[in-house]
């Protein structure tokens, strides 16, 4: 597989790398994110619907030349992130361990999440009905290997923004930066969102481990917003650290 950038979907979409695009959703402004690899193609995060979420597969299925995403992860468990997988039918789901339990005790809260947010109280309903508990569950780090040499690294680095943060990097290539996935952990278009299940206290060492993971020189992929460097994040670190009374 390979990503490629004719229209009709190449101009939603903002390419990182020969091998990783992203796209900001309209309303939300939620990022989701494309890696492809020689035999097989992760999406990460699916959208707030299932019809965002088809609209994703489709747009995937176009830049991928015609093959389908295979894996899907999920960064945390917010409704914007996770209520279009459904749309992917038949592919391997990711998430952090313990996100399935929240999935199984708080479907009726995000689909009420959703629709305090906006949207329409059917969609949501249906999207939580179909709601797709991931078949692996990330304690640690986890090694994807999708073909030709690209490997992607999930991990568990989390408590922070909720208790089940997943971050994913894709490994530098061919002069390429590493490219961190940082889900709602980073935010750029706005202040760090801390809602109910929020670990304030433990934010701050998540972004310590994102910063390990991706160094330096890597891009990082907020959950919301521009793509920002190591400064940003270490910055969005001492904002959080400072109001929360952190080390």
């Amino acid at each position: 597989m390979r990503l490629t950038w004719e229209e009709p979907y190449a101009s939603d979409w903002e390419q990182l790398s020969p091998a990783v695009a992203r796209r900001r959703l309209p309303v939300w402004d939620c990022t989701v994110g494309l890696v492809a690899g020689a035999d097989a193609a992760l999406m990460i995060d699916t959208g707030s619907t299932l019809r965002e979420g088809a609209e994703l597969r489709t747009q995937a299925r176009g830049l991928l030349g015609g093959a389908r995403v295979t894996h899907v992860a999920l960064t945390h468990p917010h409704f914007d992130h996770v209520l279009g997988a459904a749309a992917f039918s038949g592919v391997e789901v990711y998430g952090a361990v313990g996100i399935d339990t929240v999935f199984e005790r708080g479907r009726d809260e995000l689909a009420a999440d959703a629709v305090r947010h906006g949207v329409d109280r059917h969609a949501a309903g249906e999207a939580a009905d179909l709601l797709v508990h991931p078949h692996h569950l990330v304690c640690g780090e986890w090694t994807l290997d999708l073909g030709g040499g690209t490997r992607v690294l999930l991990a568990n680095v989390g408590p922070g923004h909720t208790g089940h943060d997943l971050a994913v990097l894709v490994p530098g290539t061919d002069g390429s930066p590493e490219i961190v996935f940082c889900g709602d952990l980073v935010e750029e278009s706005g202040e760090p969102q801390s809602g109910p299940d929020a670990l304030p206290t433990q934010w701050p060492h998540a972004l310590d481990r994102l910063l390990e993971l991706g160094g330096a020189d890597a891009l990082y992929v907020p959950g919301h917003g521009s793509v920002v460097n190591a400064a940003f994040v270490r910055a969005q670190r001492d904002a959080l650290a400072t109001r929360h009374g952190v080390s």
